[in-house]
C-alpha cells in the first residue's frame, strides 16, 4: 500500500494537522495535506488513501499511550493534535481518548458493504449480492432453521462477458454460465471458534456453486492457517480476506471448490422460507429472461460513498 521513503500516512496527518489548526477528518486530512503541498512527498499505490489515513490515526489513539493524536469527535470522526489546544479545550464524552470503556465496534452487517464492493469489481466474482435478512424468515420450530440461511447470496450473469451469438448457442445447447455463490460473513476468526463458523458455512451453501466464510480478521496463527487449508481442502468453502480500509487489496486466500451441482431441494426451502432470497430467486429469473440486469442487488457504493460508510461505523483493523 505505501511505497514512500519521505513520509508516512501518520507523519502526513500530524503536519496536516498541524498546518490547519483544527481537527479534521481522515478524508479532509487527505484534502488538506494537497493543498498545503504535503501530497507531493508523498507516495502511495492504495486507491483510497484517506481510508488508510484514518485507519492508522484510529489504531494509534488506540493503541498508543504516546501518541501524538487525539480523537475529538465520533459521527464523524475527527482528529486533532494534543499538543493543539481547540475551542472546547476537552475532549467529548464519545472519543476514543476521553471514553475508552465506548470504544466504537462494528458489527458483521456494516461488512456487507465492504462484500458487495469486493465481489463486483472483483475479477474472479463480477457478482451482484444481496442481502438474505434472517429476521424475514418464517417461525418454525426453534433450532429448525439454525444455519439454514447464508448472509449474503450472489449471482454472476456472462451478459457482458460474451456476444449475444455465444450466449445463444449457449442457451440452445442447455449450457449455463450463470453462477450462483454463498457468502458467510464473521468479524475475526481465531482457533477456537473457526471450526463452527467454517460448518456454518458448510451447513448454508449447499445450494450454492461457491461458498466463501468471509472475514475482516485473521488470528496470525501458524496453526490457525493450518487448520483452515485442511478444512478448505476437506469441504471446499474458500476464505476471502476483506481489507474494509482499502477495498480493493482484500483477496480471495483460498479459493472455493466450483460445484456444477445446485442442491434444488435446499433452494426449495429457502424460497419458502424467506422472503429476502425468494426476492433473490425472482431477480435471477427476471434478468436472465431479459439477458440484462435490470434487478435491484445491494447497492455497490462508489468509492466517495464506501468512505463514508468506512468512518460512519468505524470500520477499522
Amino acid at each position: 500500500m505505501q511505497e514512500n521513503t519521505k513520509l508516512t500516512f501518520l507523519k502526513l496527518a500530524e503536519q496536516t494537522l498541524e498546518k490547519a489548526n483544527t481537527p479534521l477528518s481522515p478524508p479532509d486530512i487527505w484534502l488538506k495535506a494537497k493543498e498545503f503541498g504535503l501530497t507531493e512527498k508523498f507516495r502511495t499505490s492504495g486507491k483510497t488513501p484517506q481510508n488508510s489515513i484514518g485507519a492508522q490515526l484510529y489504531v494509534d489513539v488506540r493503541d498508543n499511550p504516546s501518541s501524538v493524536f487525539i480523537q475529538t469527535s465520533k459521527r464523524p470522526s475527527t482528529f486533532g493534535l494534543k499538543r493543539i489546544s481547540y475551542a472546547s479545550n476537552k475532549l467529548p464524552d464519545n472519543s476514543i481518548e476521553g471514553n475508552p470503556s465506548k470504544t466504537p465496534k462494528f458489527n458483521e452487517r456494516n461488512l456487507h458493504p465492504s462484500l458487495v464492493k469486493f465481489a463486483y469489481s472483483h475479477q474472479h466474482f463480477k457478482a451482484h449480492l444481496k442481502t438474505i435478512y434472517h429476521e424475514l424468515s418464517s417461525k418454525q420450530k426453534k433450532g429448525l432453521n439454525k444455519w439454514l440461511h447464508p448472509d449474503v447470496v450472489g449471482v454472476y450473469f456472462p451478459f457482458s462477458d460474451y456476444e449475444k451469438e455465444t450466449l445463444h448457442l449457449q442457451q440452445s445447447l442447455s449450457v449455463n454460465s450463470i453462477k450462483l455463490f454463498s457468502f458467510e460473513i464473521k468479524i475475526e476468526i481465531t482457533l477456537s471458534n473457526l471450526r463452527q463458523y467454517f460448518f456454518q458455512a458448510v451447513s448454508n451453501s449447499s445450494w450454492a456453486n461457491e461458498a466463501y466464510l468471509v472475514v475482516a480478521k485473521i488470528e496470525d496463527d501458524e496453526a490457525l492457517t493450518d487448520e483452515i487449508r485442511r478444512l478448505n481442502n476437506a469441504f471446499g468453502i474458500g476464505i476471502i480476506k476483506l481489507n474494509p480500509t482499502d477495498i480493493y487489496s482484500s483477496e480471495i486466500l483460498f479459493p472455493s471448490r466450483l460445484s456444477s451441482k445446485i442442491d434444488w431441494d435446499t433452494v426449495d426451502r429457502l424460497v419458502a422460507e424467506n422472503n429476502s432470497f425468494k426476492s433473490f430467486i425472482n431477480d435471477i429469473t427476471d434478468d436472465v429472461k431479459l439477458r440484462q440486469v435490470k434487478s435491484t442487488y445491494d447497492t455497490v457504493l462508489s468509492d466517495d460513498e464506501y468512505d463514508s460508510h468506512v468512518l460512519r461505523h468505524n470500520i477499522y483493523p
